[in-house]
């Protein structure tokens, strides 16, 4: 009876002639012009592997893996993976699996900073051996005490004096396992009272008795991230290497590498503003403590920021990149409206989901004048602008669900929906006229009646004779899918939660998620987990990727319509 409904072919990824200018883009084409890197473009996107990927992150991959893309050059995929104690291949699969979603592939350019453990400690033998490097054996504690203030000078470690043979000698010693955890580190001997305090004596290497995810007990000593981050790019010949601001005051150390030591190429490092997104965090603390804390059903929940939470809540890849272009790369700070990005993923919707109609708030309407045992075939567009998507069917049948507010007994002023002795058309079949309704013991509206207006069936000839402003959607209920909908609002109830020193869990929105049984058309018992329906008039839905099971889809809400209910 009802053909089971297709989805829309997927939108394509934002073009390379659609992206408009930036600085970074405008560097690299400056760059080609004069043979700078010898017309090469290689960029990386070097996440940690110790969480699970944001929205945040999801400027970086656009960024980066569409400079590769538009200027036929390379995108490495690299995990910073220095700090064992934290990541896990969890991690690793996850963060793939989002950049593919997200519409990209890095190819045959997949890496790993533990794959240059070996090279990393010859270089910070080669800088201890000449004097650039000491081993400190102050405790974490003392080190951050003797680093000074942004308004302070730094002081000289105790140890900063130990020759290059004892600091070779005690370096050795800690990368064969002969100290604890924290006894020794191995610092950068720069300066101590300059400015920029990322270049007092920072530490480049620490010991962590920890097995790692790729290198087993191979290891005891650790880089840290400036220090590997910088050569790992010099070592993969990357020439446009691409941050966020707040490494802006880390790029005279990233310099100091790469010019320092035998490197085979020399990268330049660049800042962007990194996103700042209302009615959300995105700080990696942040999004573990509502893990943690039960606020939310783990990283996926279709509330979080988190790219495996919105592809749950029905987000899409072009929408995402179409949000990245939208809200562009520039190096000053500022707020992105969430509106911003839920209107992405709704222009994305718009032009590819097919329409469904579902009844999230029931109430029966009883068309008297048919028979108990009435079916009747009606039909509409899959697609209203796609009219090669075909049409899907669904019966009429004498008992029907509306909405709840789709009847009023006594309508306020403007009101089109159904009262008693009013006319409306019921979306895509007949003009009704409410005659009356039932009532429980409590006076609630349990039932309303109506009369069926024969001659006015839409798309039969004369069927607009009656005028009528009101139109309002339903299903059979003899034959409606009974799911489960999930409506999702915006997590925070502040444009800004934790603003000051409040805790920002206390923004916490608690009316963000609200589960109800939902009556649908039939068809949608064919949905499959992530197939994405515009449910006409409450907006655009996904069948959940977890949760969905054969003939037995449960739908969340990814945005609601922008119009109103009354726009048909």
């Amino acid at each position: 009876m009802t053909k089971p409904t297709s989805p829309a072919p997927a939108a394509p990824a934002v073009s390379a002639a659609a992206h408009s200018s930036n600085f970074i883009r405008n560097i690299i084409e400056d760059d080609l012009r004069s043979g700078r890197h010898h017309g090469r473009v290689a960029t990386r996107f070097p996440p940690e592997p110790n969480g699970y990927l944001h929205i945040g992150h999801a400027k970086s991959i656009c960024l980066n893996f569409g400079i590769a893309r538009d200027f036929d050059g390379e995108c490495h995929m690299r995990f910073d993976d220095t700090n064992p104690a934290k990541e896990e291949t969890e991690y690793v699969d996850s963060i793939l699996d989002s950049v593919r979603w997200m519409g990209f592939d890095w190819g045959v350019h997949l890496y790993f900073a533990s794959d240059y453990f070996g090279q990393l400690y010859a270089y910070a033998e080669m800088l201890v051996a000449r004097g650039d490097a000491y081993v400190d054996s102050l405790s974490a504690d003392d080190i951050r005490a003797y680093r000074g203030t942004l308004t302070e000078p730094g002081r000289d470690s105790p140890h900063r004096s130990r020759t290059p043979e004892e600091n070779l000698a005690l370096f050795r010693q800690m990368k064969a396992g002969a100290f604890a955890d924290g006894a020794h580190v191995l610092r950068l001997k720069l300066d101590m009272r300059s400015p920029n305090i990322n270049l007092r004596d920072p530490v480049i290497y620490r010991i962590r008795h920890h097995a790692h995810h790729r290198t087993g007990e191979a290891w005891c000593i650790y880089p840290l991230y400036d220090y590997t981050h910088a050569l790992s790019d010099a070592l993969e010949h990357i020439t446009h290497s691409v941050c966020t601001l707040e490494f802006e005051d880390h790029r005279p150390l990233y310099d100091w590498f790469v010019e320092n030591l035998p490197v085979p190429s020399r990268p330049h490092q660049y800042e962007f503003a990194r996103l700042n997104l209302t009615y959300a965090v995105l700080s990696k603390r942040k999004l573990i403590a509502l893990v943690e804390g039960g606020h939310v059903d783990g990283w996926d929940d279709p509330r979080m920021p988190t790219l495996v939470g919105v592809r749950r809540r029905g987000y899409t890849p072009a929408g995402m990149q179409l949000f990245c272009e939208r809200i562009g790369v520039s190096k000053s700070d500022s707020w992105i409206d969430m509106s911003v990005l839920e209107q992405a993923i709704r222009d994305d919707l718009e032009a590819q989901a097919p329409r469904a109609t579902a009844v999230l708030a029931p109430l029966k309407l009883v068309i008297d004048n048919l028979a108990p045992d009435h079916v009747e075939a009606c039909s509409a567009p899959v697609h209203p602008h796609h009219p090669e998507m075909g049409r899907r069917e669904f019966p009429l049948t004498r008992e029907l669900w509306i909405e709840r507010e789709d009847f009023e007994e006594t309508p306020p002023k403007g009101y089109f929906r159904l009262s008693p002795g009013a006319q409306v058309r019921l979306r895509y079949g007949y003009v009704v006229r409410c005659t009356g309704c039932d009532k429980d013991s409590d006076g609630r509206v349990v039932a309303v009646h109506c009369e069926l207006l024969p001659e006015t069936k839409s798309g039969t000839p004369g069927s607009d004779a009656v005028k009528v402003k009101g139109n309002i959607h339903w299903v059979s209920i003899a034959h409606a899918l009974a799911t489960e909908v999930r409506l999702y609002d915006r997590l925070f109830a502040v444009p800004h939660p934790g603003a000051g020193e409040r805790d920002f869990k206390l923004d916490l929105n608690p009316h963000s998620k609200t589960t109800l049984t939902a009556y649908c058309e039939p068809g949608l018992a064919a949905a499959v987990p992530e197939q994405r329906f515009q449910f006409e008039r409450h907006g655009y839905f996904v069948a959940d990727l977890r949760d969905s099971r054969p003939g037995v889809p449960v739908f969340n809400r990814a945005v609601t319509l922008k119009d109103s209910w009354t726009k048909n």
